[in-house]
């Protein structure tokens, strides 16, 4: 059985899915893009900028339903440009310091609202 998460400490879903959904143990969340949650508004910056912002999103939906980083076990980062990744990962790297998740770093053609970068995760309550 499926349950949707919902917090307002998070970008509120831009189309027709849901912030993150649970899945027996396993929390599924969207991808995340750097929209500052208390204004909606983008994130100016480099995409180490924009990594430090989808990264608090992420934190702010696991913290919801009472999960920290270190309870992600996947992680999938999409750049626009792979020339970002020693900055992205930089970021990254404070975010999951012990026993980080398996991850992919993936280059894409374009992302939604023109953001430089979008990550998407999956954390385990067991």
């Amino acid at each position: 059985m499926k349950k949707i998460v919902s917090t307002q400490n998070a970008p509120a879903a831009i189309g027709p899915y849901s912030q993150g959904v649970w899945s027996g143990e396993l929390l599924f969340l969207s991808g995340q893009i750097p929209i500052n949650p208390e204004n909606g508004e983008m994130v100016d910056g480099d995409a180490a900028a924009q990594a430090e912002q989808v990264l608090k999103n992420i934190g702010a939906i696991l913290a919801s339903q009472g999960l920290t980083f270190r309870d992600v076990v996947k992680a999938t980062v999409f750049s626009t440009d792979m020339g970002t990744f020693s900055g992205v990962n930089e970021v990254y790297g404070r975010y999951f310091k012990e026993e980080p998740p398996a991850r992919s770093f993936v280059e894409v053609s374009a992302l939604p609202k023109g953001a430089l970068v979008e990550i998407e995760v999956v954390a385990s309550r067991s």
